[in-house]
């Protein structure tokens, strides 16, 4: 009896995380975001501001001022139901994790993905959403606490 090749399943993309913009100058794009929108900081660094929107972020970069290092801080967070399944994935197809404490990976045009795990983050969907989509509602004790923190859990 011969058994057909079944792929592995692939992990489940469950949603946007953060967006990173690169920028020229920090204060100034937090002084333009403040202008427009009630900004609240979910961090800061000499480079770098996170304007919280909710559950999720975005992330303000400074960069280095030319048009080939600048672009390398332009980035997107994706949440995904399986992190080492995407792991797995990306080693079984070749493509090259970018060295850190993340799953981080460039699609073949250069843009750099950035890979969470739903339950590790505050990122959070209604249960009949998940429902939807298969996904648990279970959420680490970090992940909680950072909800907790900010009145959403």
């Amino acid at each position: 009896m011969r058994v057909a090749f079944q792929p592995m399943s692939r992990p489940r993309l469950v949603g946007i995380n953060h967006v990173a913009l690169d920028v020229g100058d920090v204060d100034k794009a937090v002084e333009f975001w403040s202008s427009l929108f009630d900004v609240r900081l979910r961090g800061r660094g000499p480079h770098a501001a996170f304007i919280d929107i909710g559950d999720q972020f975005i992330a303000l970069m400074q960069g280095g001022g030319s048009e080939t290092g600048s672009h390398l801080h332009r980035h997107f967070g994706l949440v995904v139901d399986d992190k080492d399944a995407t792991r797995r994935l990306l080693q079984e197809q070749g493509i090259e994790i970018v060295p850190g404490r993340g799953l981080d990976f460039r699609d073949p045009w250069g843009n750099l993905i950035q890979v969470v795990q739903y339950d590790e983050v505050q990122f959070t969907k209604p249960d009949r959403i998940l429902d939807a989509i298969g996904v648990t509602p279970d959420k680490t004790e970090q992940a909680l606490a950072e909800l907790r923190a900010k009145g959403l859990a």
